[in-house]
């Protein structure tokens, strides 16, 4: 074999291999395989980035309470609702730490330069109370957080079932009043019901399972009971027309008894100060006459 033979051989297997390896890396698979492969798992969150020096310094501790077990599983659903991942959690949970940790002495250190400093009980017991008001702060607002939105929701279902029962008596299909009623309605819980109600329809999935996947992602129950009246419907061909009003006639006498329930709560809130200020407005009065009686 001549030398230049062998220079070309050689340059030919390497140029094949080269070939190889750019189409395995960069091969795309074919339509079929593409229908054929299972749905990728879905993103419950949708957490922007951390960009800040309190978030770096808790993104460092982060896997320190990831050991823990951290968080748990009552605060994953919250955090599943307010569609925020779990590392940014353990991140502001670890920045309280460090804050209810290294604030208090700090604070206590220029109390003392400035010549002010309490007695040594009183200082660590308003450590101790310091540090665990920081612990817990994030856990109250992520619940907080989450109560909203599940109201937020569980108020967009009732105007979307009262939109189905409207396009169900406007002559319209089952799938045809969904997507009606889910492209009606604004704000940020109809814009999740039409989103899992599209994905539903691209992935040839049922729009009452999507219901069900939505119920269950943000924890309202409800989405449960109309997707089972739904799959009554398009599986059965039930008349579900006054069943769904019904039940969103349920959804309203419902949210209208809390909303009643709450502004008399708050009116009991109100009437306290109230009653404080005329307690002191009365002792205000009385103190110079029983001054004058109990000193004269």
């Amino acid at each position: 074999m001549t030398p230049t033979l062998a220079a070309v051989l050689a340059g030919a297997a390497l140029g094949l291999a080269l070939w190889a390896l750019l189409a395995a890396r960069w091969a795309r698979p074919t339509l079929a395989e593409r229908l054929a492969a299972p749905p990728p798992p879905r993103q419950d969150v949708a957490a922007g980035p951390d960009t800040g020096v309190l978030a770096r310094l808790g993104g460092i501790g982060a896997p320190v309470l990831e050991g823990f077990g951290m968080p748990g599983p009552r605060t994953r659903r919250n955090l599943r609702v307010c569609e925020r991942s779990p590392a940014s959690y353990l991140a502001e949970k670890f920045t309280a730490l460090v804050l209810g940790i290294a604030f208090p002495p700090l604070l206590g250190g220029l109390l003392s330069l400035a010549g002010v400093l309490p007695s040594g009980a009183l200082a660590m017991a308003m450590w101790a109370a310091f540090a665990v008001i920081v612990w817990f702060a994030p856990d109250m607002s992520l619940r907080d957080e989450a109560d909203k939105r599940r109201e937020r929701m569980r108020r967009a279902l009732a105007g979307f079932a009262d939109l189905v029962v409207v396009s169900l008596a406007g002559g319209a299909g089952v799938n045809g009043a969904l997507a009606d009623a889910g492209a009606a309605g604004n704000g940020w819980a109809m814009a999740r019901i039409r989103e899992s109600l599209r994905e539903a329809a691209l992935m040839r999935q049922s729009p009452w399972t999507a219901l069900r996947d939505l119920g269950e992602r943000y924890d309202t129950p409800e989405f449960a009971e109309l997707a089972a009246s739904l799959q009554l419907a398009g599986a059965d061909g039930a008349r579900i027309r006054s069943s769904l009003a019904a039940k969103a006639k349920t959804l309203r006498t419902q949210f209208l008894s809390e909303m009643d329930a709450e502004a008399q709560s708050a009116t009991e809130r109100m009437s306290l100060p109230v009653v404080l200020l005329f307690a002191g407005f009365l002792a205000l009065l009385g103190y110079p006459a029983m001054s004058h009686i109990l000193f004269s």
